[in-house]
């Protein structure tokens, strides 16, 4: 079952975002372009931009498994830059991509 992962609040900025995107891909990007910038596989869909409360990033993985294994690698970054946000999750009822 595919996992909808939301990353939002007050405090979550653009920069911080690409600060932990340059740590997930050993300074390469500062903004996810492709599949092969992840460190893991299984994500469908990624998401970021500043909403009306602030910055947020939408992820859709296809497990619970491969959802797991990002934050495995994203939660010491984030605890590393200070960023204290705990995603919304919950399991999709339907994704559809094109």
């Amino acid at each position: 079952m595919a996992i909808v992962a939301v990353f939002q609040g007050p405090t979550l900025t653009q920069d911080q975002y690409e600060a932990s995107v340059k740590q997930l891909t050993g300074g390469k990007r500062s903004r996810m372009e492709a599949a092969s910038d992840w460190p893991v596989t299984g994500l469908l869909v990624h998401v970021a931009g500043e909403g009306p409360n602030g910055f947020r990033v939408v992820d859709v993985w296809e497990s619970e498994e491969s959802f797991q294994s990002f934050g495995d690698a994203l939660m010491p970054i984030l605890k590393e830059l200070g960023i204290d946000v705990q995603p919304e999750v919950y399991p999709a009822h339907a994704v559809v991509t094109t």
